[in-house]
């Protein structure tokens, strides 16, 4: 059982580590598995090249499978907490890497969902020590949950104008026209105010274009707006982190920079 553990432990640290060789060499050999196979996938969604190479693709795809399979049932066996690995976000993108395949014998689009495993290369970052850049997502994050509010008051906004213009359009050009029903309208109303501007409906009554043409000028106006608030916002957590201290100890912030000790372990804070 002893020899059993030490087993297990060393091969924990090799799978889920990255501070030893072993450890990073299994993860840079995995990115380079699901790179592989997520270039296959999109070969294989190619009909020229599917109907060309399908049996070199299919043999490739069945090799990745149990790679991944193989590698799923190792982490569960290393793990102490099984249950909070299955139903982590990387447990969850690791099963789903490997189920869609076994499904997709029953239902073949299936299988295209394994390239959802290149979120797994998000591990770049720490093979890497590029710890800088998840600090610089951080503040992102931060400047989107601050700009929340105003976001859903610009989104509630933006609904309020397409069901009204979307309504107005379907009474002013009506079936005959292309706007067949209050939802199609919205749907024109959308890709109008979004700037897509798709074509495949469009006001044909001079009204209506006099209504349309009033919808895109205001879009160019509305389209800046999101981006001001997240903008205004990421200005202020970039200021407010530079002001604020981080302990040295145990790495926690922000603290203020009136504080003198760090709220989580105590230690003296730099002045």
């Amino acid at each position: 059982m002893e020899s059993l553990k030490k087993f297990k432990d060393k091969l924990h640290d090799i799978i889920f580590e990255t501070n030893t060789p072993a450890g990073k060499l299994f993860d840079i050999l995995l990115i380079v598995t699901i790179l592989g196979n997520s270039i296959l996938i999109i070969l294989e969604s190619v009909d020229v090249i599917k109907n060309s190479y399908g049996i070199v693709l299919n043999l490739f795809g069945w090799i990745f499978l149990v790679i991944f399979s193989i590698e799923y049932i190792l982490r569960i066996f290393v793990v102490k907490n099984k249950l909070a690995y299955v139903f982590s976000f990387f447990g969850l993108i690791d099963l789903f890497a490997v189920l869609p395949v076994y499904f997709g014998i029953l239902f073949p689009q299936l299988r295209f969902l394994v390239i959802i495993r290149v979120f797994r290369l998000l591990r770049l970052f720490s093979i890497f020590k590029m710890g800088r850049y998840i600090e610089e997502s951080s503040h992102l994050i931060r400047a989107l949950k601050s700009s929340k509010p105003k976001i859903l008051v610009f989104l509630f906004t933006i609904l309020f104008i397409i069901i009204i213009v979307g309504s107005m359009m379907y009474i002013i050009e009506g079936p005959e026209n292309g706007f067949t029903n209050i939802p199609e309208s919205m749907y024109w109303a959308i890709v109008t105010i979004s700037t897509v501007g798709y074509g495949d409906i469009s006001p044909q009554t001079s009204v209506g274009k006099l209504l349309s043409s009033l919808l895109m000028i205001t879009a160019y106006g509305i389209i800046a707006v999101p981006t001001g608030i997240i903008s205004h916002e990421l200005a202020i957590t970039s200021k407010n982190d530079e002001i604020a201290k981080t302990c040295p100890d145990c790495q926690t912030r922000p603290h203020s920079k009136d504080d003198v000790y760090c709220s989580k372990c105590g230690c003296l804070l730099d002045s």
